[in-house]
């Protein structure tokens, strides 16, 4: 009989305002001493004020962190880490976007154990996380990474991405308020819109989906198409962050759940050799793995097509199929992405590196509804740098 693992956050806080939880969810945990994990620009313009005066007045020693940096290479991991350990943290607090949940996560935990960082990442690691290490609250300040739902920290390698991974890297308590987003510039709005439609979209297709996880998917679908032109257009549209901060956080419930595949796995190459944000990685690639997977998964992406708000009744199951990779291209187009490698600056020569490392992302291939080989991901790279969606021949 087939059966499905769910794993969610013990504690999660959504909605406008819902910051307010703050304070009394660290006064369960008494701490001394609180490490603040957040990303520098947060600083500046005294987001992190709001999270960290009302403990303060409160009467904690709080110590922000900034050394940090989107698609946080491995060495900034290893440096955060000897840091906790050697300051003898209580509690730990990341604020920010994927990549400082994600460093906050890897703080929290690693800083109990011996050893480096790189001796635990999924790939090449060989050590195993055994602590659960310190409390850790995280909370989001962009609509897209979903980290603060997920047991996984990103690492960038010299010229592809690895994880560290286990359950007791899920947060402790996530609070996700829209309030919090409404500074995030037009394009970070976009890109990181664009990775959370990717993970429902993954999710959905995936073969570990499962009923749970296929309704958070749609929904999740549903938000964030019908939100993230708004978002994008007018930042201060309070219902369109309302849906697009829901939409994010339940597309990270559907994907920790269920996976995601060969987009992220194609993704994590492009920003591994050319720094290329995460979300726009993502995005470029969504509409070609799709389109190239389109026959394993026909069904399901009429039901794509349907949450993306468009009419599938008129259409065949194979026309409507077609229609859903065009509408994914569509709406990367909508928000500002480029749509193909080539205008992201990378040259087609870099096409046989970059399959080298995307074939070696087993973990997340495994998950595909198509097999996809060498030859198969090397297309896919072929037909986002020309801009046509292929199919298997």
């Amino acid at each position: 009989m087939t059966h499905s693992k769910l794993v969610f956050t013990p504690l999660c806080y959504t909605g406008w305002g819902s910051l307010s939880q703050l304070v009394p969810e660290v006064e369960k945990y008494q701490p001394k001493k609180i490490l603040v994990v957040t990303d520098p620009v947060l600083n500046d313009i005294g987001l992190v004020d709001r999270v960290t005066s009302p403990l303060q007045e409160k009467g904690y020693s709080i110590d922000v962190y900034t050394d940090i940096e989107p698609e946080p290479p491995l060495q900034i991991g290893e440096k955060l880490v000897a840091y906790t350990r050697e300051n003898k943290f209580d509690l730990v607090i990341g604020l920010g976007g994927g990549s400082a949940m994600d460093l906050a996560k890897l703080a929290a935990v690693l800083s109990v154990h011996k050893g480096t960082v790189e001796s635990y990442l999924n790939l090449t690691g060989t050590n195993q996380v055994d602590k659960k290490g310190l409390p850790k609250i995280l909370i989001p300040t962009t609509s897209g990474t979903g980290s603060e739902v997920t047991n996984i920290s990103v690492l960038s390698l010299e010229s592809t991405k690895d994880v560290v991974t286990h359950d007791y890297l899920l947060a402790d308590v996530a609070i996700i308020d829209p309030e919090l987003t409404v500074t995030v510039p037009p394009k970070v709005t976009a890109a990181t819109g664009i990775d959370a439609l990717t993970h429902a979209v993954e999710a959905y297709v995936s073969i570990n989906a499962n009923p749970v996880t296929d309704g958070l998917a749609l929904q999740a679908m549903r938000l964030i198409s019908r939100s993230i032109r708004k978002a994008v257009l007018n930042g201060n549209d309070k219902q369109a962050r309302i849906d697009m901060s829901y939409g994010s956080y339940i597309a990270g419930l559907a994907f920790f759940n269920a996976g995601v595949a060969g987009v992220h796995a194609l993704a994590y190459p492009l920003g591994g050799q050319f720094h290329i944000a995460h979300g726009d990685s993502n995005a470029v690639l969504l509409p070609y793995v799709m389109g190239y997977i389109r026959k394993s998964c026909q069904k399901r992406m009429v039901d794509i097509l349907n949450a993306l708000g468009e009419n599938s009744s008129y259409l065949s199951e194979k026309e409507a199929s077609y229609q859903c990779v065009e509408e994914l291209k569509r709406l990367v187009a909508d928000v500002g992405i480029p749509t193909t490698l080539g205008e992201f600056g990378i040259p087609e020569s870099a096409i046989e590196k970059l399959t080298e490392d995307g074939v070696k992302q087993k973990r997340l291939l495994a998950r595909s509804p198509m097999k996809l080989n060498k030859e198969d991901i090397r297309t896919i790279y072929q037909s986002a740098f020309q801009g046509i969606v292929t199919e298997p021949s």
